[in-house]
């Protein structure tokens, strides 16, 4: 049986992009960074771990793979996810009652805030970003 263990993001700047995902997952380096790859473990370690992994790439539109990040609080985390230096991406295809937000990371990198409010549990959202 496989299990996901990582998932890797491809960055220019890992210190940065490192800062930006600690800062937004609230994720932890499992081992000292080194000075092309860390991989960023959920507090306690146990998890699903983002691993950065400092290859130059270019950001493909619309991205083959992106994270859907869930929050009860979509608004206050979409905040906080703009103040760490994400940004909003507009889709002209977004229905006007999505329950995601489609942001990039500093570098480009897409991923979406989903609005879990109201939920019993995290659903999983469809969307073609």
């Amino acid at each position: 049986m496989l299990s996901i263990g990582s998932i890797v993001i491809r960055v220019d700047d890992l210190p940065a992009q490192m800062a930006f995902w600690q800062a937004a997952l609230g994720f932890e380096p499992r081992h000292d960074p080194e000075d092309d790859f860390v991989i960023l473990q959920p507090p306690g370690g146990s998890g699903t771990c983002i691993s950065l992994d400092r290859v130059p790439s270019s950001v493909h539109i619309p991205p083959c793979i992106h994270l859907d990040l869930y929050t009860e609080d979509q608004s206050g985390e979409v905040q906080r996810l703009l103040d760490l230096g994400a940004t909003r991406v507009e889709w002209s295809k977004r229905p006007a009652d999505a329950d995601f937000v489609i942001m990039a990371d500093p570098e480009g990198n897409r991923f979406c805030a989903i609005d879990t409010a109201g939920r019993g549990d995290a659903q999983r959202s469809e969307t073609s970003t």
